[in-house]
């Protein structure tokens, strides 16, 4: 099998979505590049053989610059395998509604793999509002991580094929 060169963007907010990252980039038999979109807005996705985007929600929403990357690179992400992850704390039809609300439905059905990643509440990285915003909606006291391991590795068998 030919090694691919594989290109994981991501955005974080408090970790998870970068946490995911870097456990999807350990699971894929490619060679692998991660880049937090924060840090590299310019990408030459012609470099790369597989796009994986992932992000996170907050308060309902994907991350901006995740979606900014998702409309610049719409069309050149049309022409490749992709792959599209989701960081979130909620489960089931609450979770793929979010997904689905996340991603554009052409690239989500077009994509080689998608994924539900779960995600964590870390008071570590929050704010005093975040920390009490997160207690009150999300009924929570302390950190908790709810990282789906089974689906990271399932995402990374479908991007290795």
């Amino acid at each position: 099998m030919k090694m691919k060169k594989v290109l994981i963007v991501y955005e974080t907010l408090h970790g998870s979505s970068e946490k995911c990252a870097l456990m999807l980039k350990d699971q894929i038999n490619h060679e692998t590049t991660v880049v937090r979109l924060k840090e590299s807005e310019e990408i030459d996705l012609s470099a790369y053989d597989i796009i994986v985007v992932g992000g996170s929600i907050h308060m309902g929403v994907l991350h901006t610059r995740v979606r900014n990357f998702l409309e610049k690179n719409y069309e050149q992400l049309m022409q490749k395998p992709h792959g599209l992850f989701l960081c979130c704390m909620e489960q089931g039809d609450t979770a793929r509604l979010q997904f689905e609300n996340a991603y554009p439905e052409k690239l989500r059905k077009s994509a080689i793999a998608n994924g539900l990643f779960g995600g964590e509440f870390n008071f570590k990285k929050m704010n005093l509002f975040e920390k009490a915003f997160t207690k009150k909606v999300a009924k929570v006291k302390a950190s908790v991580s709810k990282i789906n391991l089974d689906e990271i590795r399932k995402f990374a068998l479908e991007i290795s094929r």
